[in-house]
């Protein structure tokens, strides 16, 4: 199998269609239609069905998908650490919580952009749940998540413990019926749900916000409360219109990991990143 067929199957698969692949690839129906046509031919089965006016993956093609994904992926990391022998190019994809990137994450990749001038850098903000699931997709190349994580694809290192506070509004103290949260698979929601419980409040109202800045303001306002790291409470605009509130340890320490898939090679940069946010966090202490 070339990557380059690899590359054009996996383009399908995201795009839904050949018309939509061609566009990304750059390149004419005719082309993507015959490399995949070489594939299945290739592998002797039907990696495709059609659905309507789009293509839905057959149990072959589903099975493909895993290993052309890690491929690709290889094919990437490979060329990154041979570019990184003596240099500091490359590109490195990282995820993170909303709340770690505001906050934690920006004076880290400043010390990483000094050491590592020509690497080119992205980040995606999203909940733990679904930055684990794109590590373990190669589509991330390590995630600040919060902890625990066991799994035995991953490898995890405990960059920090964050402490979650309870966050209400000094005007309106009493807000307190409503749960203000990201949505699920956010590791600090899990911890506000049960927060909730041991209050002995049955699990009512729940507002899902996408941004902390959007949290904190509809806390501020009144709207209802929220747990969130300390660090982030008092970093925020909103910091002078909110109370904030300890909460118990066994609910308020979380550790955040940085983790990374165990097939990722030890990029550099990686070693640079995490340390540069340890350091970052602890003279923020």
């Amino acid at each position: 199998m070339e990557l380059l067929t690899l590359k054009t199957f996996i383009a399908v698969v995201e795009e839904g269609g050949i018309l939509a692949a061609s566009r990304k690839l750059n390149t004419v129906q005719s082309n993507v239609t015959t490399r995949i046509k070489r594939l299945e031919e290739e592998l002797g089965s039907a990696l495709f069905h059609r659905q309507g006016r789009g293509l839905e993956l057959s149990p072959a093609g589903r099975v493909l998908q895993e290993y052309a994904e890690r491929m690709l992926q290889l094919e990437t990391q490979a060329g990154n650490a041979m570019r990184m022998v003596g240099q500091s190019e490359g590109a490195l994809r990282i995820g993170s919580m909303e709340t770690f990137a505001a906050v934690r994450l920006p004076p880290a990749l400043k010390q990483v952009r000094m050491l590592h001038p020509n690497l080119e850098l992205s980040v995606q903000a999203n909940t733990s749940r679904e930055l684990l699931e794109k590590v373990l997709s190669f589509k991330l190349d390590c995630a600040f998540v919060g902890g625990p994580v066991d799994h035995p694809d991953l490898r995890s290192e405990e960059i920090l413990v964050e402490e979650l506070v309870l966050v209400r509004s000094k005007q309106h103290p009493g807000a307190m019926k409503t749960l203000i949260l990201f949505r699920e698979g956010c590791a600090y929601r899990a911890r506000a749900q049960n927060w909730w419980r041991e209050q002995g409040q049955q699990i009512g109202d729940i507002m899902e916000l996408g941004t902390l800045e959007g949290i904190l303001g509809c806390v501020a306002v009144g709207l209802g409360c929220t747990l969130m790291p300390r660090a982030v409470a008092l970093m925020s605009r909103y910091a002078d219109e909110l109370i904030i509130e300890s909460v118990p340890a066994h609910l308020a320490k979380i550790p955040t990991l940085m983790v990374s898939h165990r097939d990722t090679p030890p990029l550099a940069c990686l070693q640079t990143l995490a340390q540069a946010v340890t350091h970052s966090a602890a003279e923020a202490a």
